[in-house]
């Protein structure tokens, strides 16, 4: 008996994660077929995915190009949608049976939040859904019962090594970080980075947001406090080790001190296909790892010292409440602010720091107040930014 092909929306389908996705569905179509995407501003880009694809259904978030869109697929039978009312209706699309959600920054909560609600399995990329609302988000998707499944490479190596095992099981979670760009810089001129420098990153192609936050370390902040959500486990049971080649994307420690890791080629293809086609695994046309070639993997101790991102993201992991939520929102604010060459590469977390700093942190917060602090913190960070 063959299995059905998996029906997915796309959020976020023309940045990286989501033509990734793209691919997977060329590869695989015996197993996946996609009924929705959305795209934040690209209208032209979106409009192609559209004709090559044949979705169903299309959401252009920025509602100032909605004519533009209707225009440019007005021969095809597509059903179009605008603006955040427009991202929750794909989300709850009736025959969907997942949701890939890889949108950068706080939009892709309330879709998430709408397509767990629906009663759909939700696929992972934007950190920010689990760093703001993670507590929120799991608690929701366990009474409706269905399942959360990261793509994020690191946490979706998590959860193969892990394999449904109880969390008292675990001793660490171990997140690899590649180090990016400014690994072995002396720290007397991180003062003097450039935006150019900032966007090399050694290993992986990503947008310019998630980059430089491969440079501060910010994104393996955000990953820590990710994983204490998706994986229910103390913040101190999270661990980071810098491994420069990518090709260990994460391991898992158990009590017995024995320690599984799951490795492949540096392909976000290989965690969007694990994420569809959980709990199997199927055929591709993706690359096997040449160990001969590869020759050694090479692991070493974070700079927690010189980035300071990573003890800033251990704090607000451990207070939890609206810190993640602030911490996340400053460095969005701070990130912007430096591609804008209006900040000094160092001001990223200096910034953050001191919003943190600034901010009371209510514990026992509702969404509502999660998002209030969001919007403080942005204009914190604005205020200190100048």
């Amino acid at each position: 008996m063959s299995t059905p092909r998996k029906k997915v929306v796309i959020l976020g389908s023309t940045g990286s994660i989501g033509q990734s996705a793209l691919r997977v569905a060329q590869d695989i179509p015996e197993r996946m077929e996609l009924i929705g995407l959305a795209a934040n501003r690209s209208v032209d880009a979106l409009a192609n995915q559209i004709t090559d694809t044949g979705v169903s259904h299309a959401c252009l978030f920025d509602e100032a190009g909605y004519s533009d869109l209707k225009t440019a697929t007005a021969s095809s039978e597509v059903q179009l949608h605008s603006g955040m009312d427009g991202l929750v209706e794909l989300a709850t699309l009736p025959e969907a049976d997942m949701v890939l959600i890889s949108i950068i920054g706080v939009d892709g909560l309330r879709p998430a939040l709408a397509a767990i609600e629906a009663g759909k399995d939700i696929a992972v990329a934007s950190k920010e859904i689990l760093v703001m609302a993670g507590e929120a988000v799991m608690t929701a998707a366990r009474k409706k019962g269905v399942n959360v499944l990261p793509v994020d490479s690191e946490h979706n190596a998590i959860y193969q090594c892990l394999e449904g095992r109880d969390s008292s099981e675990v001793s660490r979670l171990i997140l690899t970080a590649s180090g990016g760009p400014f690994r072995q810089k002396p720290a007397n001129q991180l003062e003097e980075v450039t935006v150019e420098e900032a966007l090399k990153h050694p290993t992986w192609e990503m947008g310019q947001k998630i980059t430089i936050d491969s440079a501060t370390l910010f994104n393996k902040g955000l990953e820590m406090i990710e994983a204490r959500w998706l994986f229910d486990i103390e913040m101190d049971r999270v661990d980071v080790v810098v491994h420069p080649q990518s090709i260990v994307h994460s391991m898992v420690e158990f009590i017995d001190s024995s320690i599984l890791a799951q490795l492949s080629v540096t392909d976000m293809c290989f965690p969007i296909q694990y994420a569809v086609t959980w709990p199997e695994r199927v055929p591709n046309h993706l690359p096997p790892i040449d160990f001969a070639t590869l020759s050694r993997l090479d692991f070493e101790e974070p700079r927690w010292e010189e980035f300071p991102s990573l003890t800033l993201a251990k704090e607000a992991g451990s207070a939890g409440g609206t810190l993640p939520a602030v911490m996340n929102a400053a460095n969005e604010v701070a990130v912007a602010t430096f591609l804008e060459r209006q900040a000094r590469f160092p001001e990223i977390w200096e910034t953050v720091a001191t919003v943190m700093q600034n901010h009371t942190t209510n514990h026992d917060a509702s969404l509502e107040e999660i998002m209030a602090a969001d919007l403080w913190a942005r204009d914190e960070a604005k205020s200190l930014l100048g």
